[in-house]
């Protein structure tokens, strides 16, 4: 039987967020509350059933007080360097963005280094995580161009283009191109919230 990589991440990321759950003394009712996700939908991502799409991870992570990356986390830290080939990747189901952890993992940082690359014509849409914990977080388009609307503010960057936004209100990032666009989103703590920290 051949080795299915997409079920296989589906199965772990259902496990942390399980583990996540538990560790915040929440049942499914609960988080299925705080989040505005079914209890159904959650049990079966716990399960490794379904594959949830990044806005749905980040309305978990709102529930939880964590961060997308936290969500994404796939073990404890191995020390200040992190390996090309070890940081832990992750592609949205519904866009096929593809997301990259590229910090080293439980140094204790305050800053957090993340590649996506997001197919030509692809659009993604992130509610407010209003309960996930404050970022102050930078783009930083390294091919291509993103169409990047904040709380209605729209924003059209080329390769080298940086900007600077928090996390608070809808977020759309959008392809115009026929090409993939790259480009890193560097992090910053507001409350500490980063995998290896206390949520």
């Amino acid at each position: 039987m051949a080795f299915d990589h997409d079920s296989e991440i589906d199965r772990l990321l259902g496990q942390r967020l399980k583990a996540a759950r538990r560790r915040h003394g929440l049942t499914l009712e609960a988080l299925a509350e705080r989040s505005g996700v079914s209890r159904a939908m959650i049990s079966r991502i716990e399960r490794g059933e379904s594959s949830p799409t990044a806005p749905l991870l980040v309305r978990l992570g709102s529930g939880l007080g964590l961060s997308l990356s936290a969500l994404l986390e796939d073990g404890p830290g191995a020390g200040p360097l992190a390996r090309r080939d070890a940081q832990p990747v992750w592609r949205d189901p519904a866009s096929g963005y593809l997301r990259r952890n590229v910090s080293p993992r439980g140094t204790g940082s305050g800053f957090e280094i993340v590649e996506v690359e997001l197919p030509a014509g692809a659009e993604v849409h992130l509610a407010s995580a209003s309960g996930a914990p404050a970022l102050d977080q930078q783009i930083w388009v390294l091919d291509g161009r993103l169409d990047l609307t904040v709380a209605g503010a729209r924003h059209d960057l080329a390769a080298g283009d940086c900007l600077q936004m928090h996390l608070r209100g809808p977020i759309i990032y959008r392809n115009p191109g026929s090409a993939p666009v790259r480009y890193a989103v560097i992090l910053a703590a507001g409350s500490g919230a980063f995998p290896g920290h206390a949520a």
